[in-house]
């Protein structure tokens, strides 16, 4: 426990927890950091000392007029607090300490003020352990580049500084300072810290590298296609300084255990002096009855579980998120860049009025001026066939609907059917087999053709569908804005059998709203997806594709492109509220054990202190077991 009874907060990773260079505290440090620490050492110490000399009375006085000079410090924040109508166990602390003076128990004063001040460093230790994935990220992001001129020199410059278009050297082992194209012939780089996958991932000439990937063994060129504030490792530190900001209604709840439970202690204590008519039984009992636990141990395993999660590719925004993903019942998913690939082929071209090159021009034109996934490969099979696009100062991307553009003496439009219907005349439905989608072109008021795309389940899908079911999720919904006919087969292949077809972003909120088993999470990809996501008691978006708006709204963020991450969120929610819990209860049930004892007089007050030490240390090694994986259920 803390002394200081305003830090009544999780820890987090702006705390004055341990330096962030990784190294040991000096011990000037140290001194400012655990003051009340040091003079309990110090105090000790005086107190050893006159012992030592034979001066048994002065000793007393020194270890019983310190302990109750904390006991009144203690009292300060203590009563502030309950002002603000919190009520913690510092009374039980407080009372521990006077009770002990009373009694002449001095030297267990003494060890209850050093418990409880060296709370503190606990709680940072613990803290640091619990936050070591999340605040790596934080240190390893670069704060310089290193921007080439014509003549091949480097000069350093601060990374906010880079600008698109610059060229950069990358040093061996030095991260990536912002998303940038590889301009050297190969490379090798570490993408853990944004995946979570262990093994190097080599890329190519001309591959779009993500910011904060490490570099291999060679220094290589690349070429910044965003600045700083525009690039994904800025994301993720963002992600990260928000993750730490809330408190979870778990450990809320911890808080309110706190006010039976000093009822409880003080009761017992109180019948205890009562039946043995001895005043030191009181203090024995209340000595062993402050654990830190019921403040320390919650929070620690909430940030072990999000730190666990970082490391899995996992950005979740805050405790609070970790505790509903680990409740959720219903989860319902986007289609298209969600349960499919995201990259889809185009099949067929079916054109009525113009030569079928042309159509996929003018559309490819229109397209590259949208952010959908669709428009995406369009535009990429259209300069694979060696097509040249038209550009313009005059599109408009009509969210979920489509792309309008003029280009010289044409207007297109590209998207569905019903948006091109509305603009064309004679726009007729094609025909679809399964599993196909049909993005509709019209050409300066008619209807020109159809684009036959194909966009292929995820392999992993099926599984993480299944996975989901033996984690609890009982409901499974799809909401899309694509064709029914396309929306069941995917559906079929996954074991979906609710589906909501032809939606608008506003559909899909209305229903996620309506969904009667609570908690609904909602799984998407695109800026679409932006709404429902905040919509959702839990938003989950797949953030090596999507967009900056549907991250922004999402509260977990998964960084590697695996649909399976959604499964593994919401096991690593549910393992860290149950490790949660059972190290609040693991404090209590000790503590309890050791009241009764103490209150049969087995137990005296100094050893009774140092068994609470030992309670406290138990229930937080429980808690920082939500760093490790767990063992997976076959």
């Amino acid at each position: 426990m803390d002394v200081d009874s305003t830090r009544t907060t999780e820890p987090s990773l702006q705390s004055s927890g341990p330096p962030k260079s990784g190294g040991r505290p000096s011990l000037a440090t140290a001194l400012r950091r655990y003051p009340v620490v040091a003079l309990t050492v110090l105090a000790g110490v005086s107190v050893a000392v006159l012992l030592l000399a034979g001066q048994e009375s002065p000793a007393q006085w020194v270890a019983s007029i310190f302990a109750l000079a904390v006991a009144v410090y203690q009292s300060v924040g203590m009563v502030r607090d309950i002002l603000h109508g919190r009520w913690g166990i510092d009374i039980l602390a407080v009372t521990a300490i006077v009770a002990t003076v009373s009694v002449g128990e001095y030297i267990a004063s003494l060890i209850i003020v050093l418990m409880l001040s060296g709370g503190a460093a606990l709680e940072d230790f613990a803290a640091s352990r619990a936050t070591r994935e999340l605040t790596s990220l934080l240190e390893r992001a670069p704060r310089t580049a290193h921007r080439l001129n014509d003549a091949g020199e480097s000069t350093d410059i601060p990374i906010a500084a880079v600008e698109v278009g610059d060229v950069l050297l990358v040093r061996p082992a030095e991260v990536v300072p912002v998303d940038a194209l590889l301009l050297s012939a190969s490379a090798m780089f570490d993408e853990s810290a944004l995946t979570g996958e262990s093994l190097p991932v080599e890329h190519e000439s001309g591959n779009p590298i993500s910011s904060g990937a490490l570099n291999g063994p060679a220094a290589i060129r690349i070429q910044a296609t965003a600045r700083e504030e525009n690039s994904q490792y800025s994301r993720i530190i963002a992600l990260v300084r928000e993750a730490s900001s809330s408190r979870a209604p778990v450990v809320r709840l911890a808080d309110r255990y706190a006010v039976p439970f000093t009822i409880f202690a003080l009761v017992l204590a109180g019948f205890a002096w009562f039946i043995s008519g001895d005043p030191a039984r009181f203090a024995q009992v209340l000595v062993v009855a402050t654990p830190c636990p019921l403040l320390i141990a919650a929070p620690v395993a909430f940030l072990g579980g999000m730190s666990r999660a970082a490391k899995a590719g996992i950005i979740v925004k805050g405790a609070g998120t970790l505790e509903q993903i680990s409740r959720v019942r219903t989860a319902a998913f986007d289609k298209t860049g969600t349960l499919t690939g995201g990259q889809p082929t185009l099949e067929d071209i079916r054109s009525v009025s113009l030569a079928p090159l042309e159509l996929l021009n003018l559309a490819a034109s229109a397209e590259q001026y949208s952010s959908h996934v669709l428009a995406a490969a369009i535009v990429t099979e259209a300069l694979a066939r060696g097509l040249s696009l038209d550009s313009t100062d005059n599109a408009t991307e009509h969210a979920t609907h489509g792309v309008s553009a003029l280009f010289h003496d044409h207007t297109v439009l590209v998207g569905k059917q019903s948006f091109v219907a509305e603009h064309s005349a004679d726009v007729q439905p094609t025909s679809l087999s399964a599993g196909q989608m049909a993005v509709y072109v019209g050409v300066d008021g008619h209807f020109a053709g159809t684009l036959i795309m194909r966009d292929p389940l995820r392999p992993e899908a099926a599984a993480t569908l299944a996975a989901l079911r033996t984690l609890g999720v009982t409901e499974t919904v799809m909401l899309t804005g694509d064709a029914d006919a396309t929306a069941r087969f995917i559906g079929d292949e996954v074991g979906i059998t609710n589906i909501k077809s032809g939606l608008l972003p506003e559909d899909k909120v209305r229903l996620v709203n309506s969904l009667p088993q609570r908690l609904v999470m909602m799984v998407g990809d695109g800026v679409n997806d932006a709404p429902v996501l905040a919509a959702a008691d839990v938003g989950i978006a797949m953030g090596a594709k999507g967009s900056t708006a549907a991250s922004e709204s999402a509260d977990v963020v998964i960084m590697h492109d695996d649909l399976a991450k959604v499964a593994d969120a919401v096991r690593v929610g549910r393992r860290t509220v149950r490790i949660a819990i059972e190290s609040i209860w693991i404090g209590i049930a000790l503590s309890v054990v050791l009241m009764f004892l103490a209150a049969a007089g087995n137990i005296p007050a100094v050893a009774g202190a140092l068994s609470q030490e030992a309670v406290d240390l138990a229930a937080i090694l429980n808690a920082l077991r939500a760093l490790t994986p767990g063992r997976k259920k076959r």
